[in-house]
């Protein structure tokens, strides 16, 4: 193993290189994220899944850069460049960028002014001007003295010397602007001037941005229109402004720059190069001036600038990732409601409300239509079947889209069904119409048109978000901040990671479980995952861990990797509905057997739990982290660590934008959370935004730190502008549940 790699990613994270080594060998032998944090913690040290995601993602960084450099000494090898200094140079290289400046100056490159003036043979030319300056940045400057008083004509007499008519060098200046031409990409390929240049852009680059010419009264273009002339320093713009700007340049509607001051830039290379040499009272110093200046413009600036752009960019969208992340994880593990008997309605209003009835493992028991908005109104008729409905499957609980119609479908079912006394909860049902036309929608109701499979999503997205949601694409449940704009396979890994780590701290029922949630189960690939299915309906439910060695593709490392995650209700081992995973059943027979009693027996009765002495099994394979957690699961066997549900209801004075009033207090719910604010759902077909300066009454640095998705909040309407479809709210001032 690589312990240079290992040595700057414990640098880097201030882990203990042992651990991170532990970790490395660990995922390179196929174990997950969520087997290493839960069953491995002796050989971490305890690391949770987010330093271990750390780890891995440091680790693969690392790898690609270790790989660049390989590559880069092994072309310098071919071309005959390397060096013993230049090779140790790009061993010691830390960072992509610091690499490439190294081996900027000898990489292969299309003919360019300078390879031109070099042809022309200005080159001497070059190094004398750079000399007489009193320049210090030529590798091998020339013998002859400095001058630092040198005059014009005796530039203009070293310059005599280098025309050449075949070289279209016909006049002095022409053999003075080659030579610059030469100097700027000296200049430009000089990795202490680019690195210090670099840390100007970083610490005093502006962000800055103007409307695209011709376009700043397109209509399309309005959208953007307070970029239309913006500064700030790049390095403090949030996330969210910056991946703003760089889609209304690529859609062709802004112009923009991330740029320092030109003139400081300049300056601090002319210190650099020129040290305190006056370039007026010198010629060669004007000219190697004029050499840096235009270098800088026509070379080092486009390329820093490219750069550091790419920084920026991708500091938003670690930032934007992890609010998408954030949001995606509060929606998975939101509160179900549980095995409960569904009757769930997806609103509409010409075709009326599909309506399914569910029964408490989710299943269709029946569907049909129901007319209760205009233009049919047929209200007496659907509120009579639904009750017909709801007696004949002993509905529990009733579950309405919040799409169109929704806040209407649900009055009416508090009025038509109010002596039944049925909870009725709103659901938000954004991507169910991607499950419904989807592939598994299609395998799971080959008979069911997409309306049937839209309504059974809304309402088992009530049972239980997590079960339903790991069914469509984690990018699809519209809870992101500019998620198209940032990378797309960082955001795909975050997001699987985020769903993968749910679905195990939840656990998942192996007998009920769809093919979908178990493809997200620790070590279980798509695959795998059918194949359990498979096996399932062939033989009948699984009556024990054990039997999974018996499906078809499933080894030792899956069974490992996959058991603990997976429970059994009614196992005759009661430990296979808890996450006590089956390497440690052993133990826990053994800490029975020592008490005289029983595995049932042990997990039933605290004060025989109370009398384990945990340190007496420490052994070379089983430590106190896994002990301790093992006496918690047996208090708790198969617990979930989702919050229990509450019912939540909007106000009934508000149903669209119409009925709302600056001032009004109302119930909301959290549909979004970025780094500007978070938007809330108060019941009126829009959403509205509390800014992140109405949050608190105090400073807020961060959204998530005050709310999250699907949290129940107070907010108080602040602005309403129907024209433009837009509410703001406050949560400042309001007493908060």
């Amino acid at each position: 193993m690589n312990q240079e790699i290992i040595s700057l990613i414990s640098k880097e994270t201030r882990l203990k290189p042992k651990a991170i080594e532990a970790v490395i060998q660990l995922l390179e032998e196929g174990s997950t994220i969520a087997f290493i944090a839960r069953y491995r913690k002796e050989v971490t040290g305890s690391l949770d899944e987010v330093q271990i995601i750390t780890i891995r993602d440091s680790y693969s960084r690392l790898q690609e850069l270790d790989k660049r450099r390989q590559a880069i000494i092994k072309s310098l090898e071919e071309r005959q460049l390397i060096t013993q200094e230049l090779s140790m140079a790009i061993k010691k290289a830390s960072t992509l960028n610091e690499l490439e400046d190294i081996y900027l100056p000898y990489r292969p490159k299309k003919r360019t002014r300078g390879t031109i003036a070099r042809e022309a043979g200005l080159e001497p030319l070059a190094q004398w001007l750079l000399n007489q300056a009193n320049g210090a940045l030529w590798e091998k400057p020339l013998s002859q003295g400095q001058q630092p008083g040198l005059s014009s004509k005796a530039l203009e007499k070293q310059a005599e010397d280098f025309l050449n008519v075949e070289a279209k060098i016909k006049e002095k200046e022409d053999a003075l602007a080659g030579a610059r031409d030469i100097l700027a990409e000296h200049f430009n390929e000089n990795a202490q001037l680019r690195q210090g240049l670099r840390k100007i852009f970083t610490e005093k680059g502006l962000m800055s941005s103007k409307a695209a010419r011709g376009k700043k009264d397109d209509p399309q273009a309005q959208r953007y229109r307070d970029y239309f002339e913006w500064s700030e320093m790049a390095h403090r713009a949030p996330s969210h402004r910056i991946l703003a700007i760089l889609r209304g340049s690529n859609e062709g509607y802004l112009s923009h720059h991330f740029l320092p001051d030109e003139e400081e830039a300049v300056f601090w290379l002319q210190q650099q190069v020129l040290g305190k040499n006056s370039p007026s009272s010198n010629s060669a110093a004007e000219q190697v001036l004029l050499a840096l200046q235009e270098g800088y413009k026509r070379l080092t600036s486009t390329s820093l600038e490219t750069e550091y752009q790419k920084t920026l960019k991708e500091r938003a969208d670690h930032e934007a990732i992890k609010v998408f992340a954030d949001n995606v994880r509060e929606l998975l593990m939101a509160s179900p409601l549980g095995q409960k008997r569904i009757l769930a309605l997806d609103p509409g209003l010409r075709t009326g409300c599909k309506l399914v009835c569910l029964g408490n493992q989710g299943e269709l028991l029946h569907h049909g239509v129901i007319y209760p908005l205009p233009p049919k109104s047929q209200e007496a008729e659907s509120a009579a079947l639904l009750l017909k409905l709801c007696r004949e499957y002993r509905i529990e609980a009733l579950a309405v889209g919040n799409g169109t119609g929704g806040r209407e479908t649900e009055e009416f079912l508090r009025k038509g069904l109010k002596s039944m006394d049925l909870p009725v909860i709103m659901v938000n049902e954004s991507g169910a119409s991607i499950y419904s036309a989807s592939q598994a929608a299609r395998d799971e109701f080959p008979n069911q048109d997409i309306t049937v499979r839209g309504a059974v999503s809304i309402g088992r997205r009530l049972m239980d978000p997590l079960a339903e949601l790991v069914k469509i694409d984690a990018q699809s449940i519209g809870v992101g901040q500019y998620q198209h704009d940032v990378d797309q396979k960082a955001l795909s890994q975050s997001l699987d990671d985020v769903v993968r780590s749910c679905v195990n701290a939840v656990g998942v029922e192996l007998n009920t479980a769809s093919k979908q949630l178990l493809s997200h189960v620790s070590g279980i690939s798509p695959r795998i995952a059918g194949a359990i299915c498979l096996h399932r309906q062939k033989t009948g439910p699984f009556k024990s861990r054990v039997e999974l060695k018996k499906v078809s593709g499933l080894g030792p490392k899956v069974f490992e990797q996959s058991a603990g995650f997976l429970r059994i209700s009614g196992a005759s081992n009661p430990l296979d509905s808890s996450a006590v995973h089956p390497e440690s059943y052993p133990v826990v027979k053994q800490m029975a057997q020592d008490l005289g009693s029983n595995i049932p027996t042990l997990m039933d009765q605290a004060e025989l739990r109370k009398r384990i002495e945990i340190q007496n099994y420490v052994s070379e394979t089983v430590g106190l982290p896994t002990l301790k957690d093992i006496i918690i699961e047996l208090e708790k066997p198969g617990r979930d660590p989702r919050e229990a549900f509450e019912l939540f209801q909007f106000s009934e004075a508000v149903h669209e934008m119409d009925d709302l009033e600056e001032g009004m207090i109302l119930p909301g719910k959290v549909t979004n959370v970025t780094a500007f604010g978070a938007f809330v759902d108060i019941g009126v077909h829009q959403d509205g935004l509390v800014h992140i300066s109405q949050l608190a009454d105090r400073f807020v640095q961060d959204p998530a730190d005050v709310v999250k998705v699907n949290q129940n909040v107070q907010v108080k309407v602040m602005e309403v502008d129907i024209k433009r479809r837009r509410i703001g709210l406050s949560m400042k001032a309001v007493e908060q549940n």
